[in-house]
């Protein structure tokens, strides 16, 4: 199961440059990111190739992070396939907790990274599969 890294970071100039500093110093890269503002804090969200010890250079530096499963679901870049894959994951009930997506070139791949509740991740993945879809293995996802 791939996993996204999520720290938490304080809404202040420089804070992004000193964990991408850390991140580096470590040799760790970045394969997506994603920022959300929560007014004093944020959230970043990160895909990297090494969560395990991203997760140890954060910790270690004393940032509050956290490792979460998600599901990095192949999507053929075509209109429609973003709703085809949200309508089984709703007839199924499963509720997604959040995602974020980009698209690899030139194949035109989307890459969409999902997060269920735990206990729904296993029945998340069947349902992805029957609709159609691929899930990238954690090594397929952290080599793009």
């Amino acid at each position: 199961m791939a996993k996204q890294l999520t720290i938490f970071v304080e809404n202040r100039p420089g804070r992004l440059q000193s964990i991408a500093e850390n991140l580096r110093v470590n040799n760790i890269d970045i394969r997506a990111f994603t920022i959300q503002d929560r007014g004093d804090y944020g959230l970043l969200r990160l895909i990297v190739d090494k969560p395990n010890e991203a997760y140890l250079a954060m910790a270690d530096v004393g940032c509050a992070c956290a490792l979460k499963d998600v599901l990095a679901v192949s999507v053929p870049d075509q209109p429609g396939n973003f709703h085809k894959l949200t309508a089984a994951l709703a007839a199924s009930g499963i509720n997604v907790l959040d995602a974020y997506g980009f698209v690899l070139q030139p194949h035109k791949t989307g890459i969409c990274c999902v997060e269920v509740d735990r206990p729904q991740m296993t029945k998340a993945e069947e349902v992805v599969r029957q609709a159609g879809f691929a899930v990238l293995a954690d090594e397929e996802l952290y080599g793009l």
